[in-house]
């Protein structure tokens, strides 16, 4: 599976976490930014890329990180083809995959303390699209 993972220097810590982890499990992930600088980095300038990436098929699923993931998710949703989904917990992680086929994950650094914040990502990646009825509430919203 190839991941890609981006975030705003709000989110710069916990995506520093989300790659080791990442690593630590043997998938081929590719680091979009920001560095572990402090300067001013705007998320829209991370999310777009990092979803155009992901819709057009070049990575299975991507991950965004900033202060509290609304943004990330918000910007990343403007691309025909993302499917982003902030998630504070492995309930929705799960379901925003099996339910709605997200194929992003947004996660807040504010938010979330790193085992939960790993545990989500680990959810969402584990889990997989359901189909069926679902398939058909995608349809409806172009997705």
């Amino acid at each position: 599976m190839k991941l890609i993972v981006a975030s705003d220097h709000a989110g710069r810590r916990l995506k520093r976490a989300v790659l080791v982890h990442l690593a630590a499990k043997g998938f081929e992930v590719r680091d979009l930014g920001v560095d572990d600088s402090t300067e001013r980095a705007d998320y829209p300038d991370y999310a777009r890329p990092l979803a155009e990436e992901v819709a057009a098929g070049k990575y299975d699923l991507g991950i965004l990180v900033c202060g509290t993931g609304t943004g990330m998710a918000m910007a990343a949703n403007k691309i025909p083809g993302a499917r982003a989904a902030n998630c504070t917990c492995e309930f929705l992680a799960r379901m925003a995959r099996a339910h709605n086929n997200a194929n992003i994950l947004a996660l807040g650094e504010r938010v979330l303390g790193e085992a939960l914040a790993l545990d989500i990502v680990e959810a969402f990646i584990a889990a997989s699209f359901e189909g069926g009825r679902h398939q058909a509430r995608l349809d409806k919203i172009g997705g």
